[in-house]
């Protein structure tokens, strides 16, 4: 059944009413309106772990079984939700989209929940167990689903225009890394880590203020985006589609399985490198919370982002963006090599973090106009819109990947004998780690994205989807009947190979249809 929501009211309309991206959408919608709830979740993903173990001090719970299962079992369950959010948006029939109306939802959820992960009562072992499993789920797997799918598809979705849809995909990144990293990455070590501590009320407080701020800021994301792509699609596309066979012409494309793979291995790199960030500074290359040296590593990492702004997408418009993007892995894996080779000394540290972050730009900035490209590409061979169900797979990816290296992560801490600091005299103190826990540690931050870099510049060898995207999208309009939609390059060798492929399996898709209308 399609989701019809009431959202015709004025008081629910987007105020960006061109029908080309403007300036107003790109500063307010893609910049400032998702930088509240991209911060608050920038700052658990570094930060809500050690919460848990050196605040609530639970690594030992169920002989330190506890944080190693239950980050896994709750990504199942945020696995599964996000296949229903999936199907739900690609069913979702609003004059506002479908995506944005799940944008609205989730500004109150995201703050609420967000709140609920730190204030967790003092008392018994087993309920601080349960508030934290019950709360972390309904943060990841409920109000930050809604607000990330529906967030992610807003590219996608805003334009088909692959300039105006790659500058939007800029900006939104500069939300994501420089507005989150710059606060995550300087202000926390810096100030809130000294000033924190150990101590839960200052925790509860700080975070609580965080989750606040991000409700009003998502429905500025909300107001000042709009969905071009939904509206030209409007009448256009089956709405009896069922989810199987959705699900099908994403996981039978070539390209689609490309980009899971390549977002799988570099998620798993950047997940051990988030758990491990803190830990690092703290125990291998400074001392604890002394406000310096998580700042430097942040800073060099700043640094090149800030340069990206307006280096990288000038390189893809010129070389593609598989191939810049491909040639940054290269450096990506270099830097994170050298840093492994003298993981304690802290100029090598910094050169080799320099060179990382460096190669790291393209895929920080052009990789969800890739998706984007891809998606297209799923439209034109299907004559089917798929965005729902693909950026479920996507976040089932990310999810589940997250929780399953943040319980390895866990169980490596537990196992190699971590040591959670203590208060004396009103004063946080921090113990001496032992060999094995600073090993896993610096294996965790800087050791495995060498091998997940060098495994991603493979995989990139084999996505190739921007070469045709032209003539695809042209394509596309034709099938939804603009008859002035004219094939650019249509002598392109790759594009006759690949023109009659498509429209075989277009009648493949529409026959399937038949059996189920």
């Amino acid at each position: 059944m399609n989701r019809q929501l009431p959202l015709s009211n004025r008081v629910f309309s987007s105020r960006v009413r061109a029908q080309d991206v403007t300036a107003g959408e790109k500063w307010l919608g893609y910049l400032l309106g998702p930088s509240g709830a991209l911060l608050l979740n920038a700052v658990l993903a570094t930060y809500l772990n050690v919460y848990y173990t050196d605040v609530l001090n639970l690594t030992g719970v169920w002989g330190g079984l506890f944080l190693m299962v239950f980050p896994i079992v709750s990504k199942v369950i945020d696995a599964i939700t996000n296949v229903i959010m999936g199907n739900i948006i690609d069913k979702t029939r609003t004059a506002q989209g479908k995506a944005r109306p799940w944008l609205l939802l989730s500004a109150p959820l995201v703050t609420i929940t967000g709140i609920l992960l730190f204030t967790v009562p003092s008392g018994s072992e087993t309920l601080q167990v349960w508030w934290v499993m019950i709360s972390y789920n309904l943060y990841y797997s409920l109000a930050y689903t809604i607000f990330n799918m529906s967030h992610n598809l807003m590219v996608p979705l805003s334009t088909r225009n692959t300039t105006q849809r790659g500058s939007l995909g800029v900006f939104n990144q500069i939300s994501t890394i420089m507005m989150s990293g710059i606060l995550v990455a300087l202000v926390f070590p810096m100030v809130f880590m000294p000033m924190l501590g150990v101590d839960k009320g200052k925790w509860i407080t700080l975070m609580s203020a965080l989750s606040i701020i991000a409700l009003p800021l998502t429905l500025l994301e909300y107001y000042f985006t709009k969905e071009r792509v939904t509206e030209e699609a409007a009448g256009a596309e089956n709405d009896s589609v069922p989810f199987i066979l959705r699900l099908k012409i994403i996981l039978t494309d070539k390209y689609m399985l490309v980009t899971f793979a390549y977002f799988l291995i570099y998620t798993i790199g950047t997940s051990f490198k988030n758990l491990g960030l803190v830990y690092y500074c703290n125990y291998v290359l400074g001392s604890y919370n002394d406000g310096v040296t998580q700042m430097l590593i942040s800073v060099i990492g700043g640094v090149p982002m800030g340069i990206g702004i307006f280096a990288v997408w000038p390189l893809a418009k010129r070389f593609g963006k598989r191939n810049v993007t491909l040639a940054g892995f290269v450096l990506y894996a270099l830097g994170s090599a050298i840093c492994w080779m003298f993981p304690a000394s802290m100029v090598i540290v910094l050169i080799g973090q320099f060179i990382k972050n460096i190669g790291g730009l393209p895929c920080a900035y052009v990789f969800m106009a890739l998706f984007a490209d891809d998606l297209d590409h799923l439209e034109w061979k299907s004559g089917v819109r798929c965005d729902g169900v693909a950026m479920s797979v996507y976040n089932i990816i990310a999810v589940a990947t997250v929780g399953v290296c943040t319980g390895i992560f866990n169980w490596l801490l537990a196992q190699t004998g971590y040591i959670a600091p203590s208060i004396v005299d009103g004063l946080t103190v921090a113990a001496v780690q032992p060999d094995a826990v600073r090993s896993a540690i610096t294996f965790s931050f800087v050791g495995l994205e060498v091998f997940t870099g060098l495994v991603l510049i493979l995989l990139l060898f084999f996505l190739n989807v921007e070469k045709t995207i032209a003539q695809k999208q042209a394509v596309i309009k034709q099938l939804q009947g603009d008859e002035n939609a004219v094939i650019p390059g249509s002598d392109d060798p790759l594009w006759r190979r690949e023109q009659p492929q498509g429209d075989a399996y277009r009648a493949k898709i529409a026959a399937e249809m038949q059996k189920h209308a």
